[in-house]
């Protein structure tokens, strides 16, 4: 009984020591391989081309050896690719992997051999059944470019979704086999929601629910990736799903995208690689974004999870950048009441009042007669007000950003902007830069009668439109019976 519990023990402490191991470690075999460099890449959310650089070993005798101790390696899908940046071959690692690779470049990425790595044995297989199965995908293509009757169309179909059937059933059987590995978490997290057939309908089970499909889409979409599984992150697989999800699930609006935010990155708390990664992608989708009024979105990130530490891979000079970013643009959100600007008219030297300048709708200009894309917006920006943004309403408020009174009298001129209230800054005291975040030009914001901000990084092509849209709200708001429109 005694002797049991040792060789238990030892058993015991063996796994330990295997599953405890940092790193990896590989011994790459290619017979035929002159002396020369190989690399080690890996992905980051992304598929390729962009891979990152992750290691560099030298062939001697057709032989190299990668050894990682890193004990943050957490694994994922690794590149092994020669110096010519041609031929490549992928590989699954997990930490505490220890394998050895014999490689046949003459046929490579066919005939890999692994040692000591069953996982990666399998997933060999699997490239394998991948590479039949578009095969005969290419083959339905063709047999329905040929079909010439429903009939043959139908029979087409009927095999081609068999065929997908079958996948689906390749990648389910093994995730059951094999639960808990890498390759069966990337199966789940490549899954997507099957629409259950037959009709849905509304709460009265009379009327059909048109928009059940999209709900039950959207409401499974994430059902199969494991947020808290950072070796994900090394896949090509996270930035498809983010870039679908936000794209064509969730509506552009800001109110949307920060409740949507809030739960994946509350699904991936506690992780560091996936919660990096989303907290990231969220922020750059945002900054990226051409959608008006998202910069709210940039904000709320920074107040709720930058400044409260989430961003820990930041340095404080990092931070500080983002923290001083939402501080500029938070003042003149769309829906705040504009900053008060007081400035000389530099025809007249007049005090001029944005609050105080009577109209249904003010356009604020930000602009500089020296600036090649103001030279080529404000013409267009003038025939555009002649044509139709006068009659409804609207009056514009220009600040030129130059000193030069004589340059911006010669540009109000050229431009016939004399009905327009022209002003300046020679002494810079309105601080009119970080009030309306001007950081380039033209900048032009929209205001309402109440000088609050319905419109910002405008030009002459959308503003007559989001008039109208505004307009087209109040008068439904009236219809409702609910006065006026929210900001």
């Amino acid at each position: 009984m005694k002797r049991i519990t040792l060789i238990a023990l030892l058993l015991l402490l063996s796994m330990a020591q295997s599953f405890g191991r940092d790193g990896f470690h590989i011994h790459l075999k290619m017979p035929g391989v002159k002396d020369s460099m190989v690399y080690l890449a890996h992905y980051y959310g992304v598929n390729r081309p962009k891979i990152f650089k992750s290691d560099s070993a030298y062939f001697k005798n057709g032989e190299a050896d990668f050894t990682n101790k890193d004990p943050d390696f957490v694994g994922g899908i690794y590149i092994l690719f020669l110096s010519d940046y041609k031929t490549n071959f992928e590989v699954l690692l997990n930490k505490g992997d220890d394998m050895t690779i014999t490689a046949p470049i003459a046929n490579l990425p066919d005939g890999l051999k692994f040692t000591n790595s069953p996982e990666n044995t399998r997933f060999e297989d699997y490239v394998k059944y991948l590479k039949e199965y578009g095969a005969r995908e290419e083959k339905f293509k063709k047999e329905l470019a040929a079909a010439t009757t429903k009939d043959d169309t139908a029979a087409v179909r009927k095999k081609a979704v068999a065929s997908s059937k079958e996948l689906n059933k390749y990648r389910a059987d093994y995730e059951a086999k094999y639960p808990g590995s890498l390759l069966a978490k990337i199966f789940k997290g490549i899954e997507t929601p099957e629409i259950p057939e037959g009709d849905h309908f509304l709460e009265d089970g009379k009327t059909k629910d048109s928009t059940f499909a999209y709900h039950f889409y959207k409401k499974h979409f994430w059902d199969g990736f494991d947020f808290h599984d950072d070796r994900l992150i090394y896949t090509p697989l996270y930035d498809a799903k983010l870039e679908e999800y936000f794209s064509k699930l969730v509506l552009p609006w800001t109110d949307s995208i920060e409740k949507e935010g809030d739960i994946l990155l509350k699904k991936a708390k506690g992780s560091k690689d996936v919660f990096h990664y989303t907290l990231w992608w969220l922020t750059k989708y945002i900054e990226d974004s051409k959608v008006m009024g998202l910069d709210e979105v940039f904000v709320y990130l920074v107040e709720n999870y930058y400044m409260k530490g989430d961003a820990f891979w930041l340095t404080n000079e990092e931070l500080s950048k983002f923290i001083d970013r939402a501080q500029k643009i938070s003042p003149n959100m769309i829906g705040n009441l504009a900053p008060e600007l007081k400035l000389p008219n530099v025809a007249t030297r007049k005090e001029e009042s944005v609050h105080d300048l009577k109209a249904k709708y003010t356009l604020v200009v930000f602009y500089s007669p020296n600036c090649g894309h103001c030279q080529h917006e404000l013409p267009k920006l003038d025939s555009a007000y002649r044509a139709s943004l006068k009659g409804k309403g609207l009056k514009i408020f220009t600040v030129a950003t130059e000193t030069d009174d004589t340059t911006i009298m010669k540009f109000v001129k050229k431009n016939n902007m004399q009905d327009w209230t022209n002003t300046w800054d020679p002494e810079h005291t309105s601080n009119y830069h970080d009030k309306y975040d001007v950081y380039s030009t033209p900048t032009i914001y929209l205001l309402d009668d109440k000088k609050i901000i319905k419109g910002k990084r405008l030009d002459h092509s959308n503003i007559g439109g989001l008039i109208d849209m505004i307009e087209k709200k109040k008068e439904a708001d009236k219809e409702k019976g609910t006065g006026a429109s929210k900001p």
